[in-house]
């Protein structure tokens, strides 16, 4: 498509929601604010320009416009309020969590602990590009119970050894990235949102949402109960979640026999660890137990500040090495536009007149079929899971309470499930997807319609397998 055309369409579409009359529960500035989200939702799909520029004149138009501030009980914006609401996704914790974990990954990168690790995995289970993907997803698999944060865990733990992986094959986000690259990236961000789902504490809002249903219908959740009610779900999208990978989105080369073999003498002529691959380790190592265990003493994004803060001082890495790295800040100012525009929908009450507009549409045959999947899709205008649970969660629950022919308990813990999930819709719709698309392996086509895609069949499988199963344990 030429630049034109994918600059025209999102103004296109833009202009042509502003003309719609405004609806009578929302204010002029609102639905100015609503015409500026879709035209830049359609402008992140299309890409006329660079993603994090394009959010960045969305929120500087806003904030010229004066449409939005931070309380919405602010009869008037004042410009000094417009700027405090457009410079509002840069104190948001996910963002700079986002950020370390690009330094992480440098860190990996340059003492060559990522590159041992990687040979390790190629040795083991290099023969074939489906067996580098399994590996990545047990990996996953094996921290999701214990690091409540999936942007730490996919982002700061999984990517910067993923990373490596691809250049050893010879593929590179500029030359033959679908040779095994942009496989084994998906399969990264895929995995993630199946084992984010799995576990209570393998995702922070899932603790944010069960507190929400608890308190709004008395309904409790303990940890086995999560556990055994996506258990059939989880089990089976976890394994076949990089097989469909390997269906929808191949790698051209398959297997490589030879490699294994390569990757075992690769490792003997590194030889022994050196002294920056053992501090890298023991500050992976430090990080992974404050964010299992230290919650109550550092945020998961403090420890990813303090560890970075200790990676410069311990010259992993340089001061330089930090402020040049220009593809973490541009994900930093991407996803932190898209924070600040995602939350004045909040703001703004078009949430509340979308959600209104949905109590229709949960009547009929299939009610609580109905919630769960306007719950789901809704999340396409949140750029954190956090914000979607906080905003709708309490609404959607009350729709069911006051909904005739559904059951709360089932539909309270359908959606806690549907929550890390969901996370594979959007380039932005959980934390580590940033993280995975920024790499440049996933471009933002692909990226919107595989998301769609697996969104599709996660969704699916949940209301297939797991409601039934839930009916079944629950009466």
């Amino acid at each position: 498509m030429k630049t034109w055309l994918r600059l025209a369409i999102p103004l296109a579409l833009g202009i042509g929601t502003y003309i719609i009359p405004t609806p009578e529960s929302l204010t002029s500035d609102a639905w100015a604010y609503f015409a500026i989200f879709i035209g830049t939702v359609a402008a992140l799909i299309l890409e006329p320009l660079p993603a994090s520029f394009c959010g960045l004149i969305s929120v500087i138009l806003i904030v010229t416009l004066k449409l939005v501030a931070l309380q919405p009980e602010v009869e008037v914006v004042t410009p000094k309020l417009a700027l405090q609401w457009g410079l509002s996704g840069f104190q948001n914790a996910t963002v700079w969590l986002i950020f370390t974990a690009y330094i992480f990954s440098l860190g990996y990168q340059k003492t060559g602990l990522g590159k041992r690790i990687s040979l390790y995995l190629i040795k083991w289970l290099g023969g074939n590009s489906l067996g580098l993907s399994y590996a990545i997803a047990f990996a996953d698999l094996l921290l999701a119970p214990f690091v409540p944060s999936n942007t730490a865990r996919s982002g700061g733990i999984i990517y910067p050894i993923v990373s490596n992986i691809p250049s050893m094959y010879d593929s590179s986000c500029d030359n033959n990235p679908r040779k095994i690259g942009s496989f084994l990236y998906w399969t990264g961000i895929s995995t993630t949102c199946v084992t984010s789902s799995m576990f209570m504490t393998g995702l922070a809002p899932n603790l944010l949402a069960i507190s929400i249903v608890e308190r709004t219908a008395n309904i409790t959740i303990s940890w086995s109960d999560w556990f055994i009610g996506f258990a059939p779900v989880g089990l089976l999208l976890f394994l076949s979640t990089p097989w469909i990978n390997y269906l929808l989105y191949p790698p051209t080369q398959k297997q490589s026999k030879e490699m294994p073999q390569w990757a075992s003498e690769q490792i003997k002529s590194l030889g022994a660890l050196s002294r920056s691959e053992i501090y890298m380790l023991l500050l992976a190592l430090f990080a992974l137990v404050l964010w299992i265990a230290g919650g109550s003493w550092l945020t998961a994004t403090g420890t990813s500040l303090v560890v970075l803060c200790l990676m410069v001082l311990t010259g992993i890495i340089s001061w330089q090495d930090v402020i040049g790295h220009k593809q973490a800040w541009n994900v930093l100012i991407w996803f932190a536009t898209l924070v600040t525009l995602a939350g004045g929908l909040t703001q703004t009450g078009i949430l509340t007149w979308l959600t209104g507009g949905l109590a229709g549409l949960v009547v009929g045959q299939y009610p609580t079929i109905a919630l769960i999947v306007c719950f789901f899709l809704l999340h396409y205008f949140f750029a954190s899971i956090t914000a979607h649970v906080t905003a709708l969660l309490p609404v959607f629950m009350t729709l069911a309470m006051v909904t005739p022919g559904v059951s709360i308990q089932q539909t309270g813990m359908m959606f806690c499930f549907v929550l890390g999930i969901m996370g594979i819709l959007t380039p932005y719709a959980t934390g580590p997807s940033p993280i995975w698309y920024g790499s440049g392996f996933l471009p933002a086509k692909n990226f919107w319609l595989l998301g769609a895609a697996m969104g599709g069949i996660y969704l699916s499988v949940l209301l297939l397998v797991g409601l039934p199963w839930l009916n079944f344990i629950h009466g």
